[in-house]
């Protein structure tokens, strides 16, 4: 379970969250959503122990993220917007290397098997030869080599075709159900938050991604 208590965070006296609160717990898929500039990747970075809150508490299980950032840093997952792949090497290479960079030690075939699992099934091809889609696909499976039990995803899907995204959406709904993992997601496509999504934290003043949700009768949590 991750548990967040009155989260806030200032940068110079200006506000960017303020008083968050929520749980989430195993299995859960949680949609995070506002306009440009509420604060959803500020919130993402401090629940990936980048960033420190100015103040509030995190528990991940029973682990405080005050006092428990290496042991917590082994669990998380953190997939941020940017790509972050070795372009000249292949999907084989950048598995491999950065499964050197991990806390758990995986074999090639289980590498491998991560991408498969999610339709990415170029291996030897470089990265710069891959559509958008697969290398997002890649982007994921390597936020998974050292297999984390909560995810944070940053517009994972943005820019790329509908059958990737749904792709991806399905390989999330099996991670989440199947695994128990718990998924943190942001998105500006309110039919993938709709479709993926158990429930919703709106974050902003603008009310107008609270009230699509509503109206869809999806659970949403607002601040």
């Amino acid at each position: 379970m991750l548990k967040v208590e009155s989260l806030a965070k200032s940068y110079r006296n200006k506000v960017i969250i303020d008083d968050i609160s929520f749980t989430i717990n195993k299995g859960d898929i949680v949609g995070l959503v506002g306009e440009n500039g509420a604060g959803k990747s500020t919130l993402l970075s401090i629940l990936a122990t980048l960033k420190k809150p100015t103040k509030g508490n995190i528990f991940l299980e029973d682990k405080s993220f005050d006092h428990s950032k290496k042991a917590i840093r082994r669990e998380i997952g953190y997939v941020p917007q940017d790509l972050a792949l070795w372009e000249e090497f292949t999907v084989e290479e950048n598995m491999i290397f950065f499964e050197q960079l991990s806390w758990v030690n995986r074999n090639k075939d289980e590498l491998r098997q991560l991408c498969v699992d999610m339709k990415l099934e170029k291996w030897k091809e470089p990265v710069h030869s891959l559509s958008g889609g697969m290398k997002r696909k890649l982007n994921l499976a390597i936020s998974l080599i050292h297999q984390p039990n909560l995810l944070l995803l940053d517009e994972p899907t943005v820019g790329i075709d509908l059958k990737s995204k749904t792709e991806i959406g399905n390989y999330l709904h099996t991670l989440a159900k199947k695994q128990q993992k718990m998924i943190i997601y942001t998105s500006h496509d309110m039919e993938e938050i709709r479709q993926l999504c158990d429930y919703v934290i709106v974050i902003g003043k603008d009310t107008f991604y609270k009230e699509i949700l509503l109206k869809s009768g999806k659970p949403v949590l607002s601040f």
